[in-house]
């Protein structure tokens, strides 16, 4: 019951968040949605609706390297993105944690995009 009632107060939380932000071909929007088994990241293009790069913890580049969704998995799904993102020539995101607190997996994650070239 608790956890239902946390994922409405997560989901009520991103749709604030979400109403001030917007992304752009030039500058998307790094959207992060956590499970409990996976992490997954999304550059986001909201005038044209489109998902310019994604990554997860289940991409088969990672497979090898990740064991679970811990702050190990969640820095190296943010450096695959950060690597992917400076192939299509992104450099500048918006940051979108989700409705979930900037501390743990989603911290590692922005971190190491950041040490990745990306700037928020």
């Amino acid at each position: 019951m608790a956890q239902i009632v946390r994922e409405k107060e997560r989901k009520r939380r991103h749709q604030r968040i979400r109403k001030r932000m917007q992304g752009t071909a030039q500058r998307p929007r790094l959207c992060v949605f956590r499970s409990l088994r996976h992490i997954y990241a999304q550059l986001i293009d909201d005038n044209a609706g489109t998902t310019l790069v994604s990554v997860s913890t289940l991409t088969k580049e990672l497979q090898d390297d990740i064991n679970g969704c811990n702050c190990n998995s969640a820095e190296k799904v943010g450096e695959l993105l950060a690597r992917r993102a400076a192939a299509t020539e992104i450099t500048t995101v918006i940051f979108d944690r989700g409705g979930y607190r900037y501390h743990g997996k989603i911290k590692a994650l922005a971190e190491a995009c950041r040490r990745g070239g990306l700037l928020f």
